[in-house]
């Protein structure tokens, strides 16, 4: 009798209704369909709108390019051809060992040298220079540290184009015109890297310099072995901004050096350009634009990944 009612329970039980039936998925509202990342539409947008914005900038590198590949006759008999010309060799063993006779036959390659140590010294210096003034700024304690730090920082309102007399009349007296020091030292101070590294300083929890100091970890060590590799990611940030920032420089380069030789590329650019186009080596000057512009883009596509992380990480 009992295993009869437990058959009778057993196939009387069933399932409610509404929850066999399977819930039904959710239709997607008009926002989620509007979102770029689940429409197609959307998608393609973003990919016209990115491929606009490639052409735009790689459209006058290219045409410079071209215009680096055919003669001086052909560039001043427009219109100029949109496909590569047959003078690229020429054209460029010309420009690296002969230069332009504006700027007295100087190769490129002595101008991407001397270019190439000014960016090199301007981004190094800073970074030292700066990373050291916020150590000690953050991590010591000393009579007027933060009035130091504020004097520092005004001097963001004192570029090299305010202070550029006196700063040229040093240069003189020093006997600097014409060097390599002269192109880097007035140049090597920056407010902004001191704030920056400052401000990551800052968000250093104290246990860990605490616990730095229970170790018996001075200071040198502390700043090399825990300061310096937590720091990589925003030096690496500020690198490449100060060499590009260093490698563009024009004002200051054109006042210290009087010599061919000690020329940077932006300077050499500016000479080989005349009033009179027939009176310009276009050919030569197409040239030194593309062999210009090559290191900066080799440091940007090398440090990118750190560049972006760096970023990233300074606005946490």
């Amino acid at each position: 009798m009992a295993r009869a009612s437990d058959r009778k329970v057993a196939s009387g039980f069933r399932k409610d209704p509404v929850l066999q039936q399977k819930s039904p998925k959710t239709p997607a509202s008009g926002h989620d369909k509007l979102m770029i990342g689940q429409s197609s539409a959307g998608i393609w947008l973003a990919h016209a709108i990115l491929i606009l914005g490639v052409v735009i900038v790689a459209f006058p590198i290219y045409y410079t390019f071209v215009a680096s590949t055919h003669s001086l006759q052909t560039i001043l008999r427009p219109p100029l051809p949109l496909l590569p010309g047959p003078e690229f060799w020429t054209n460029y063993s010309q420009a690296l060992t002969g230069g332009g006779t504006r700027i007295g036959g100087v190769g490129v390659v002595t101008l991407l040298v001397n270019t190439t140590v000014m960016a090199l010294g301007i981004a190094i210096g800073k970074i030292v220079i700066s990373i050291l003034s916020a150590y000690a700024i953050v991590f010591f304690r000393f009579p007027f540290r933060m009035t130091f730090f504020w004097v520092i920082f005004i001097t963001l309102m004192l570029p090299v184009e305010v202070r550029i007399l006196p700063t040229y009349k040093v240069m003189v007296d020093l006997g600097l015109i014409d060097t390599y020091a002269g192109l880097i030292v007035p140049l090597i101070a920056s407010a902004t890297a001191t704030l920056l590294f400052r401000q990551f300083f800052m968000t250093i929890p104290g246990e860990l310099v605490e616990a730095a100091r229970v170790d018996g970890a001075g200071p040198w060590r502390f700043f090399f072995d825990i300061l310096l590799p937590l720091s990589r990611t925003n030096i690496a940030a500020l690198f490449v901004i100060l060499f590009i920032y260093g490698w563009t420089q024009y004002l200051w380069p054109l006042l210290v050096t009087n010599s061919n030789d000690m020329n940077t590329i932006v300077i050499a650019l500016r000479k080989m350009i005349s009033f009179a186009d027939a009176d310009t080596q276009w050919h030569l000057v197409m040239v030194t634009s593309i062999l210009a512009i090559i290191p900066p883009i080799v440091v940007v596509v090398a440090m990118q990944r750190w560049f972006v992380k760096g970023l990233v990480e300074s606005e946490k």
